[in-house]
Formats: structure tokens, sequence, C-alpha cells
């Protein structure tokens, strides 16, 4: 009968190196998702602002207008499954698609700052109490996520979110000055 070895002193070691890598961004993850959101920038001045947000899913941009011209443009990553066309259901990692607007916003989100899109509106809670689910919520533009904003080269490329709509978070620090409360957003497939 073959006894079981215990771990020699590398073996040891070797467990507790893997173990490290593994909690320790674990645990910064949760902690920067707690504490780490710096302040928001100031509102810039009204004059400044801009007065619709246009979001293309197919181009994979937010574009900012003021009197129907384009001021800024930004590359933007979305849900997971952005091109299996508009949200429907809770977890689905959609994106919506329609007529919204910015109707709050969170200076100590998870991810670094956000603004609330009004999804679900009425039209689409009324599709999903037909269809017996929740359609879903909190779909916000936000930057990456707290103390993660080195990643963003990286995670722009890919659809990270589960159905929100990401910049970077220089980019975010832009939008926060720019796009006032109650500014309409249209969301295009």
């Amino acid at each position: 009968m073959h006894r079981l070895k215990r771990p020699g002193r590398v073996g040891r070691y070797l467990l507790v190196f893997f173990t490290l890598l593994v909690l320790c961004p674990l645990a910064y993850s949760w902690l920067m998702a707690r504490f780490g959101y710096g302040d928001p920038p100031a509102q810039r001045a009204a004059a400044e602002q801009i007065d619709r947000v246009l979001i293309r899913k197919a181009s994979r941009t937010l574009s900012l207008l003021k009197d129907n011209q384009v001021v800024a443009s930004y590359s933007v990553a979305l849900g997971g499954a952005a091109d299996g066309g508009a949200k429907m259901r809770e977890g689905d990692q959609k994106t919506p698609e329609g007529d919204y607007s910015i109707d709050w916003r969170n200076s100590r989100s998870k991810y670094y700052l956000s603004l609330h899109i009004s999804y679900p509106d009425a039209d689409d809670s009324a599709r999903a109490k037909a269809g017996g689910y929740s359609p879903g919520s909190h779909i916000m533009i936000h930057g990456q996520p707290n103390g993660w904003g080195w990643l963003a080269p990286l995670l722009q490329r890919l659809d990270w979110t589960d159905g929100c709509i990401a910049v970077t978070n220089a980019e975010m620090k832009e939008l926060w000055s720019l796009v006032p409360t109650g500014t309409p957003v249209r969301i295009e497939p």
C-alpha cells in the first residue's frame, strides 16, 4: 500500500505562490471596486455641454452632438453579445437599442464613473412583462474597472461588459463633464 507523500519544501512554496497569484488580483479588484474611485471632474459650462449622445453598435462608436454637429467621437466596448440584437432580458449580455436618456450619474461606481441610461423604458418593461422575464437594468456608460484602467488598450478591443457601453477613463472624464443629466441617448444597431 502506498502512502501519499507530503509535499516537500518546493511544493509548499509553489502552493503558496499560486495561491497568492490568484488571491492578490481578486483582493485588489475587491478593494478598487469599493474604494478606488476618484473625484469626478466638474461639469462644463452649459454653453460647452452637448445636447445628444449617439451610440452606433455596428461601428462601436459613441458620438457627442451639439446642434446636430458631432463634437467628439469615441470607440466603445459593448456587451458580450452586442451583435445579437437589442437587449431583451436580464443577463443576455446585449446592449439595448432605442431612444433613452441619461437619468442619473454615479461617481462611486465600481467602474470609473458612470452615466445611467434610462433602460428599460415603458416599452421594454411591457415586452418583458408579457414574456414573463426581467428586462434587466443598470445599463451605463462607464470607464474601466477601478484600478484596472491600464488594461484599457486590451479591454476596449473586446466586448466585455454585460450590456453597458465602456470607454477609457480619460474619455469618461470628458463625457462626465460634457453630458448633463437629461441628455437624450440614441442607441442604433
